[in-house]
């Protein structure tokens, strides 16, 4: 990519997107194309493929989508999975027809089966079931991948898909109904300190393991794959992540100190886990030149300082 060259962003003001337009802007790239989603919805076909006949992208970030934690992903599986494959089709589509010279679609590591070998290696895609908490999302991001794949094979587009492991940083969701787990420990400790109750809980039993990658790190990543490496040395897909892992109890413990609440925490064992472990294999990651570099402790204490100075 030059420095010119038009940028499309899909999902700019998200956690991923505003990252990564903080990224392309600090490293000069002065032609990027950004459109909210009531100026522009991805879910309706026709005006996906006017945009791109309009504005012509050179490249295209993909990383529009609808997210949320278990609570979200249970109380509304159609529309995670609809609003996620249609987006992924209209653009990936429209992006073929409009001639994109490449393309980078951002999954999600939730794709892998539920009890799939540990860490996860990417030929473990569809060795297995689903965790089914997040299945309706999981399917679309499948889907994403597939979709990519094929254009590739039949069109020859160059068209890359990364699937990043938990993320977290600026402009995540804090919501304690629908965000994920490192942002809503955040919240719920943030605000026990600051109204002084004794205790906080959490969902689960605290065994659960998960690995953290701060979305400052995932924007890197993309950037550097979008600029040095195309789709026949990545291959269907990349993993992206840090290779380590916490527990969820290691991790409450982590913001609670970081916090500086003195309280307890309490174990909600009526709520779900989830899946027992998901940590990546980041080896093919590595050998393509890309490795992590925004430690947990690091990356906790910068998202803490963000939320408690814009949202709280």
């Amino acid at each position: 990519m030059q420095k010119s060259s038009k940028i499309y962003v899909a999902g700019h003001r998200g956690l991923v997107g505003s990252a990564l337009l903080r990224k392309l802007e600090k490293e000069g790239f002065t032609n990027l194309v950004l459109k909210t989603s009531h100026e522009l919805d991805l879910r309706n076909q026709a005006e996906v493929d006017s945009f791109f006949k309009k504005e012509k992208p050179e490249y295209v970030f993909l990383a529009a989508a609808k997210v949320g934690g278990i609570y979200a992903n249970n109380t509304y599986p159609a529309e995670f999975i609809y609003d996620n494959l249609v987006i992924a089709t209209n653009v990936i589509h429209a992006a073929y027809q409009a001639g994109v010279k490449k393309l980078l679609n951002l999954g999600s590591s939730c794709i892998y089966p539920k009890m799939a070998p540990q860490p996860i290696e990417e030929s473990s895609l569809l060795t297995g079931l689903l965790e089914s908490t997040n299945e309706a999302y999981a399917v679309a991001k499948i889907a994403a991948i597939k979709l990519c794949k094929h254009y590739n094979k039949q069109y020859g587009t160059n068209f890359i898909s990364l699937m990043p492991t938990n993320l977290y940083g600026e402009n995540d969701n804090f919501d304690l109904k629908n965000s994920h787990v490192l942002p809503a420990l955040i919240r719920k400790f943030v605000e026990a300190k600051e109204s002084g109750v004794d205790s906080v809980s959490v969902w689960g039993t605290g065994k659960p393991r998960r690995e953290f990658l701060h979305a400052d790190d995932l924007v890197d990543a993309a950037l550097y794959l979008m600029q040095n490496k195309d789709y026949a040395e990545i291959g269907e897909f990349v993993n992206v992540g840090t290779g380590e892992d916490v527990s969820i109890k290691e991790l409450a413990e982590l913001i609670q100190k970081l916090v500086g609440f003195k309280g307890s925490i309490t174990w909600d064992l009526s709520k779900p886990d989830g899946t027992p472990r998901k940590l990546l294999d980041v080896s093919r990651l590595h050998s393509l030149g890309w490795k992590y570099k925004v430690g947990l402790e690091e990356g906790i204490k910068q998202t803490i300082g963000w939320y408690q100075a814009n949202l709280y």
